[in-house]
């Protein structure tokens, strides 16, 4: 394909990527296909000749469309959103075009730089920890999602706590980790990988919002060190998945502090709500971590993936996965007057993501972002309200942001048939979670294109979806 010609269909895509835009209310939100559905209406064999953009596009409609669930449609509601925006995509689309494999700073300056001076912006917009700064002891690096954020900072506490030698010698099996019973599921994946083992991973139970008892925590850290065991990280969550319950950071911090404990903070969703200023109170606490991570494509409008990964000392990342084959050095990174990225997670290979997020930023400026999210919590008051006043619904738990939990009070069975039948309807897509015991279902407000009256439809459904099953049980 020669540039003219990729002129020509470039235009085109972009045409069809608009036209999906306006049309997306128009496909049910929920895939409808069967398992193996697509796999089985696509070709056995791969086309021995190369065919036209115009038929891969047509085959896209025809083959491809009924097996997606449209997660930029304004009636999304499911699990956390991954919001993109056409700022994003353009960056996106710029990034591929540039083709940039920025793993050190020699391959790509900009492509190190804009990272660098793109997360110190975000510790400012959001008033981070200045520590967080590249221009300070510590630093951000774009990962691919909290998964990758927490498995790296696993990692390095790990080092950490044995003094850079469980590479060497082995991870030290008596290392132990505590998570909440409400935390990220990536943070036991993290353990797994890093060699932790499950056995040394300690779930806390919960207060009654939800978040990490810290006396438990105090009590199970001294527990295991009466054992012979040694406490090397905490996970506290900001905004869990389920419930968006908020660990107490602080006091959570301070016992790690006394411990000696690795404090990493999860925001995955809720950090980009720390551009306004009335939510920073959920900061309190986060100038004791070791690690932070928020990730702007989930309520940024920064399309997937970007997730914002801070350290307060870099130089435990560059300890622990500095390695410098001969083939990758040169007069910069020698000099030490550069950040080599790839020394700051586990992959070598790293995309130009800060470009899009460069984009997002630039086009909406600060004070666009803050009225989008401000918007989306203003929608989940409102169906907060709706909830509050209904005969048949029950709050399950404060919504702190923009996810609400609710339950219908016919019980556990009732719900999920709800959800299942309003799910099936295509007109909207909401999960469910089980919060102390009981099946609750969950409606997020943060896809960048969700207006009063999507919010308002969803609303609608799940009543009438409610009357009807009623009606068909009596």
């Amino acid at each position: 394909m020669t540039p003219s010609q990729f002129r020509e269909e470039g235009k085109k895509m972009v045409d069809w990527i608009a036209d999906y835009y306006e049309n997306i209310e128009s496909h049910p939100v929920l895939s409808q296909v069967k398992p193996g559905e697509i796999y089985n209406n696509l070709p056995d064999a791969a086309p021995v000749k190369g065919e036209s953009v115009d038929q891969m596009l047509g085959d896209v409609y025809k083959d491809i469309f009924p097996g997606l669930t449209h997660w930029q449609s304004p009636n999304f509601f499911a699990f956390f959103p991954a919001n993109g925006s056409f700022p994003g995509i353009l960056g996106d689309m710029l990034s591929s075009g540039l083709g940039v494999q920025g793993m050190i700073w020699a391959t790509s300056p900009a492509c190190t730089e804009v990272e660098s001076k793109v997360m110190d912006w975000l510790v400012d917009m959001m008033q981070l920890p200045q520590v967080f700064k590249t221009t300070s002891e510590g630093g951000g690096v774009i990962q691919d999602s909290a998964s990758s954020s927490v498995l790296t900072a696993v990692i390095a506490a790990r080092e950490k706590a044995t003094g850079y030698t469980s590479n060497e010698e082995g991870t030290h099996n008596k290392l132990v980790a505590y998570v909440s019973t409400q935390t990220h599921s990536s943070v036991e994946k993290a353990v797994k990988i890093a060699g932790i083992g499950l056995n040394n991973l300690r779930k806390i139970e919960c207060d009654g919002n939800l978040g990490m008892n810290a006396k438990v925590l105090q009590q199970q850290i001294r527990d295991d060190k009466k054992k012979g065991y040694i406490p090397f990280f905490v996970c506290a969550t900001m905004g869990s998945t389920s419930s968006n319950a908020m660990d107490p950071l602080r006091d959570i911090g301070e016992i790690c502090h006394t411990e000696n404990c690795w404090l990493h903070v999860d925001a995955a969703m809720a950090g980009t709500a720390m551009l306004c200023p009335e939510f920073r109170y959920l900061l309190d606490g986060v100038d004791l971590a070791h690690s932070y991570c928020f990730n702007p494509h989930k309520w940024m409008f920064t399309n997937l993936d970007c997730s914002c990964f801070y350290v307060s000392d870099k130089r435990h990342l560059i300890n622990t996965f500095s390695i410098l084959p001969e083939y990758l050095k040169n007069k910069a990174t020698e000099s030490g007057a550069v950040i080599d990225y790839r020394d700051w997670h586990i992959q070598l290979g790293r995309r130009f993501r800060a470009l899009k997020l460069w984009f997002v930023i630039r086009h909406y400026g600060v004070e666009g972002l803050q009225h989008h999210i401000r918007g989306h919590v203003r929608l989940a008051q409102e169906f907060t309200q709706w909830v509050s006043q209904s005969d048949d619904f029950e709050l399950v738990v404060q919504p702190p942001l923009n996810l609400v939990c609710f339950r219908h009070k016919a019980g556990d069975d009732f719900n999920m048939k709800l959800m299942e039948a309003a799910n099936a309807t295509g007109k909207a897509y909401f999960t469910h979670t089980k919060i102390k015991g009981q099946v609750a279902l969950r409606v997020v407000i943060g896809q960048t294109n969700t207006e009063e009256k999507h919010v308002k439809a969803v609303w609608e459904l799940i009543q009438d979806t409610a009357k009807a099953l009623k009606g068909q049980h009596q």
